[in-house]
């Protein structure tokens, strides 16, 4: 076997055991994270089995919940019922990670689009946190059609507080659960934006921080047309947890990393492999000659 032959297969094992290690450090979390690892594994395991998205399709969501938007003035849900597919987002606006990526996701597909929100659908954003109210939503709306900046749109967009009641009714119908960790003051959530008919019925699920304004399109198209779309891949993307005082990440980053090593092992260990059978096929082609 030839030096280089070595230093290939050693470089194999090499990247590897890296991406294994990188894995295996994110999944027991940053050091100083927890103070006793057994305890808050099984203590995350338990919040992170309740937190989901169950794909109610065809689910009337009540009309009659009351809301109040922005402005402070009191809405009916069913207000936003009409000639236009709604785009709902669950959000809770003081979220220190994935509810502004959500909307930001959201945004930055709908810029690509030619429809207008107020025009061919409407975007109601849900705080799911009881304690919000309408100066939260009122700013988190002032930015984010900063952001969006198309004119004449502003009346397509949507920011609602609400009751607990009103929130656990909504929440049921689309299928949304999270759960409040009392020891982080966190909630734990999925991420991603909930598309409705114009009557109110779940039509499709998209889930992330990314969306894929094509994707919006159809089914804002299909939905308008109270087509019920099929069940999706059940990929979620956590929100649990952020701690700001010490700028550590749990759950969301644990994952990336652990989904970055797999990456980088499947990369690296199948350049190294093309780099191996290049350098093996010259050597069995003069052995074949010879």
């Amino acid at each position: 076997m030839s030096a280089r032959s070595t230093r290939i297969r050693s470089a194999i094992v090499a990247v590897v055991m890296l991406a294994w290690s990188a894995a295996a450090a994110a999944q027991s979390g940053p050091a100083g994270m927890m103070s006793d690892p057994g305890e808050a594994a099984t203590s995350k395991s338990d919040i992170l089995a309740q937190v989901r998205y169950d794909q109610r399709l065809d689910e009337q969501v009540p009309g009659d919940l009351l809301f109040r938007d922005e402005t402070g003035r009191a809405v009916q849900f069913g207000s936003y019922f009409g000639p236009r597919p709604i785009l709902l987002a669950l959000v809770y606006y003081e979220c220190p990670m994935l509810c502004s990526q959500v909307l930001t996701g959201l945004t930055s597909a709908l810029d690509v689009m030619t429809f207008n929100p107020g025009q061919e659908f409407e975007i109601v954003v849900v705080s799911f946190n009881p304690k919000e109210g309408p100066l939260l939503a009122s700013a988190k709306k002032k930015s984010y059609v900063e952001r969006y900046s198309r004119p004449g749109t502003e009346s397509g967009w949507h920011f609602l507080t609400g009751p607990p009641e009103s929130i656990a009714q909504l929440t049921k119908a689309v299928g949304f659960n999270y759960v409040w960790d009392e020891r982080t003051k966190q909630f734990a959530h999925a991420a991603g934006a909930v598309l409705l008919t114009p009557h109110g019925k779940v039509s499709k699920y998209f889930y992330g921080v990314e969306f894929s304004a094509r994707d919006l399109r159809l089914g804002m198209i299909e939905a308008a047309k109270d087509k019920i779309g099929t069940p999706v891949d059940n990929l979620l993307l956590y929100c649990y947890h952020y701690d700001p005082l010490t700028g550590k990440y749990g759950f969301v980053a644990m994952r990336a990393v652990q989904l970055g090593g797999i990456v980088t092992m499947v990369g690296m260990l199948t350049f190294w492999i093309v780099m191996w059978r290049r350098e093996r096929a010259p050597r069995l082609s003069d052995a074949h000659h010879a």
